[in-house]
């Protein structure tokens, strides 16, 4: 486990995440920007409508196909780089531009953790959307313990469920407010939207370093097998 930085973080809960956030996220927000401009375009191609195939609809089958391959095996690359990015700038570290292309280097594993997470929300939502809800929020630090504990996707998983035990209330609250973060942006003429999503990717940071940082001393993620 890569050693924190700062000796202390806020108490795990909405509120302090985003205010932690907040302050982490000036410290950085030139590149900040600049990984979430490079968000935002690796989701455009997924953000177009591709549910009409009409004859006066230039988005083929074919096209929609593509979209989803991009969805599936590309997009997720370029999303986990950049939670990277706002983890390591909310840990304090230093950060550089190109670790938005490390999800690259660990291709496989991006990808498998991504198709994971997907399938098993999907079931959750065919059960009742409750059940749908609940398990993504259980499951939404998996990207940071794959990018930055070098998990495999099941343990990441598993760690992401130990580590939201408890927690799934505020993860729950935390992506609310995040999502009125995001519409008050949409309101200042688009202008804010940048910062709104920079601001609440910092927040969900924050609030996986202040349960990890709870839970270090206790519930490690992995189990350690002592040396023979």
């Amino acid at each position: 486990m890569i050693p924190l930085t700062d000796s202390h973080y806020p108490t795990p809960g909405p509120l302090n995440a985003l205010g932690f956030g907040w302050s982490r996220m000036k410290a950085n927000a030139l590149l900040l920007f600049l990984a979430t401009l490079v968000a935002i375009i690796a989701d455009m191609p997924v953000n177009q409508n591709t549910g009409d195939f009409s004859s006066e609809n230039p988005v083929t089958p074919l096209f929609a196909l593509l979209i989803t391959a991009y969805a599936l095996l590309l997009q997720p690359l370029f999303q986990y780089g950049v939670d990277l990015i706002f983890l390591r700038s909310t840990r304090g570290e230093d950060v550089k531009i190109g670790s938005i292309l490390d999800g690259f280097q660990r291709y496989v594993d991006v990808v498998l953790a991504h198709l994971l997470v997907i399938g098993l929300i999907f079931i959750g939502i065919i059960a009742l959307v409750i059940p749908g809800v609940y398990v993504a929020c259980r499951l939404v630090f998996v990207s940071y313990l794959v990018m930055d504990e070098g998990m495999d996707p099941i343990a990441a998983v598993e760690g992401s469920w130990r580590m939201t035990r408890g927690h799934a209330g505020k993860v729950f609250l935390l992506g609310l407010l995040s999502i009125l973060v995001v519409f008050c942006g949409l309101a200042l003429l688009l202008i804010g939207v940048f910062p709104a999503i920079m601001w609440c990717k910092s927040a969900f940071a924050s609030l996986y370093l202040s349960i990890q940082a709870e839970n270090a001393p206790e519930e490690p993620l992995l189990d350690e097998t002592p040396d023979a």
